[in-house]
């Protein structure tokens, strides 16, 4: 089977372009779907908001009928018991079917919150090397953060506000044609009209600034959170000032555009509450006149008064309720832009998992950029029979580490293919790829956990007895055993609380315990003194036995029982052999190998002289 595949790298949306004004609205198309599930839930939530705002319309209607019940020119004898009565249930109401609507909801909305995170969660992790190498955690964090705080007041706002003040509207519309003559609807209509417009152009300019001063808070937090994750190499070189200068910048930055978004919120707050103060003028100014005319009763101009602040309460809090939308829009559209990743290496519909069994690994005629103009690898071909040790060396650069990724498939191959058992790694699912190989590598990362959770992480399900075992075959147990919390002592940040040497070993253990059918060792005794270095180094061997066993190193010394050595340099592999052919070629493993003994000795020297 032989592939020639590549994949062309898509640019992710956020960089297709300058951004298209309104396109946030776009992410509640893609919010629906995480609402259906609660289809009944939202349908029976939105019941009991019609009746809250029946209750809510009918409270003026009730008042207008008690004043004029009271109105001594009607010469009632008895208080209208059976109306007031009436009034308090249907404040009651009100507010109880608000609340009944919010418990109702709130599910609604926290189930949405939680799959839309999960769904970030792991298409974040099923992303490519690339995506990761190139992203900004810190800003990335912050934007999801945000676009599931936008979810919640999008939900809440939108259901509870929009709607609700729509209906409102309507029914006080209603009340107005049907009990008043056309000039009140006509002020209100008009009123309501300006507000919008002004409201929708305003907030339009501000949503802009809010994208801005976002930008600039992620920037700033990415700063932050990059300089603590390189404590060490700021204190090393003194750089606190220096880091807080930067931090300060991107601060002072954050600052200005939050003071310009204030100073645009109360330009809106002033131009709204304009527009509500002239249309209240104006309908009271009628229905006075009415009054006085005694074409309206006094229950008329309280009826008046009361429909209309009940309308424009809302509609003032409506102002905030669109920027708050718009914002949420915008925090939402960062986040699911995320979701719009391109996945660069993707299952193919319907993958088979790798079959089981001894696996061979073949490398065939394998080219690979990371970008365009840069080739790593050139035509590589070589074979990994099952069960069997090929070690690759060669200078830094030379594309060694390269080989493991690609075999991980963090990668796809721009040219050739890479077959296990003679089926190419991308006709396969990527978990059962994975599943099946274990690295140690180089640069061992460890998670902010215990030295059990970290080991434990390479099979979940093992017990604490093979734990054990693993960390005994990676000779680390006895320096666990002699810590005060023994195998719950946590590691710290990316493990910063252990050496590297002591991290290697856990890596080597995370390995051993997963008890994979391919083995990848990346450098993984560059961390040991030349002491522990044997002793893993034997173990190693150990565990490899009967094993795929890709093993990448740049000390020579490491490899020599390998059963084929490949020398790679700048994406060839220029020299193949066992270790004795290659040094009697003398060609570069030669040189390799003899530039490498004269540094030890250099150093047995050294070390000699400051012992005397």
């Amino acid at each position: 089977m032989s592939h020639s595949r590549a994949r062309r790298i898509e640019p992710a949306p956020a960089a297709q372009g300058a951004r298209v004004p309104g396109r946030e609205w776009r992410v509640i198309g893609q919010l629906l779907p995480y609402l259906w599930e609660y289809r009944g839930r939202v349908a029976l939530a939105l019941v009991f908001l019609v009746a809250a705002k029946l209750a809510n319309v009918g409270v003026p209607l009730l008042m207008k009928e008690i004043v004029d019940s009271l109105d001594p020119t009607k010469a009632l004898l008895a208080v209208p018991a059976a109306l007031l009565a009436a009034y308090g249930l249907l404040r009651f109401s009100s507010t109880m079917f608000a609340e009944v609507r919010d418990v109702l909801f709130v599910r609604v909305t926290q189930r949405a919150i939680r799959r839309v995170a999960l769904g970030v969660f792991r298409h974040l992790h099923s992303l490519s090397m690339r995506f990761h190498l190139d992203r900004q955690t810190g800003g990335m964090t912050r934007d999801i953060e945000r676009g599931t705080r936008g979810i919640s007041t999008l939900l809440s706002f939108l259901i509870f506000s929009i709607v609700p003040v729509i209906l409102e509207f309507a029914l006080v519309a209603a009340v107005l044609l049907a009990k008043f003559d056309w000039r009140f609807a006509a002020v209100t209509f008009s009123a309501v009209a300006v507000y919008i417009t002004f409201t929708f152009l305003v907030s339009e300019w501000r949503i802009e600034i809010r994208r801005q001063a976002n930008d600039l808070d992620s920037k700033a937090n990415t700063r932050a959170i990059d300089s603590l994750l390189n404590y060490e190499t700021v204190k090393y070189f003194g750089n606190e000032p220096f880091e807080a200068r930067r931090y300060d910048e991107n601060l002072q930055k954050y600052e200005a555009a939050a003071v310009k978004n204030e100073a645009s919120l109360g330009l809106l707050n002033v131009g709204q509450s304009l527009i509500i103060a002239c249309a209240l003028t104006a309908l009271m100014f009628l229905a006075a006149e009415g009054v006085a005319t005694r074409v309206f009763t006094l229950g008329d101009l309280v009826l008046v008064n009361a429909l209309l602040i009940q309308l424009y309460i809302p509609l003032n809090f409506l102002g905030m309720v669109y920027r708050e939308i718009k914002q949420s829009l915008a925090d939402m559209e960062r986040m699911f832009t995320l979701l719009g990743e391109n996945l660069e290496v993707a299952d193919q519909p319907g993958a088979p998992e790798l079959p089981p069994g001894p696996a061979t690994v073949e490398f065939r005629d394998v080219s690979f950029r990371y970008e365009p103009a840069r080739e790593i690898l050139h035509g590589v071909r070589f074979t990994i029979p099952a069960g069997r040790r090929v070690a690759v060396v060669g200078q830094s650069g030379s594309g060694k580490s390269t080989l493991a990724r690609l075999l991980f498939r963090f990668y796809d191959a721009t040219g050739g293919a890479i077959l296990v058992n003679g089926v190419d790694i991308r006709d396969v699912t990527q978990k059962s790829q994975r599943a099946a190989i274990g690295i140690v590598p180089q640069d061992t990362v460890l998670f902010n956990d215990t030295i059990l959770y970290n080991v434990r992480y390479g099979r979940h399900e093992a017990s604490d007895e093979e734990v054990v075992a693993a960390a005994r075959a990676a000779h680390i147990h006895d320096f666990v055993m002699s810590l005060p919390a023994q195998y719950e002592t946590m590691v710290g940040e990316r493990g910063l609380k252990l050496s590297g040497g002591e991290k290697q070993r856990v890596a080597i253990a995370r390995a051993i315990l997963k008890n994979p059918r391919i083995l990848i060792f990346d450098e993984a005794t560059s961390a040991l003194d030349s002491k522990s270095e044997k002793a893993i180094q034997a173990e190693l061997e150990r565990i490899s036995q009967g094993r795929t066993t890709l093993v990448i190193a740049h000390r020579l010394s490491t490899v020599m029982d390998a059963d084929e050595i490949l020398v790679l340099d700048k994406g060839r592999i220029v020299e193949r052999g066992a270790h004795r052919s290659l040094l009697e070629a003398g060609g570069l493993y030669a040189q390799m190998w003899a530039l490498q003994q004269q540094e030890e000795q250099n150093a047995a020297q050294a070390s000699r002289r400051v012992a005397a």
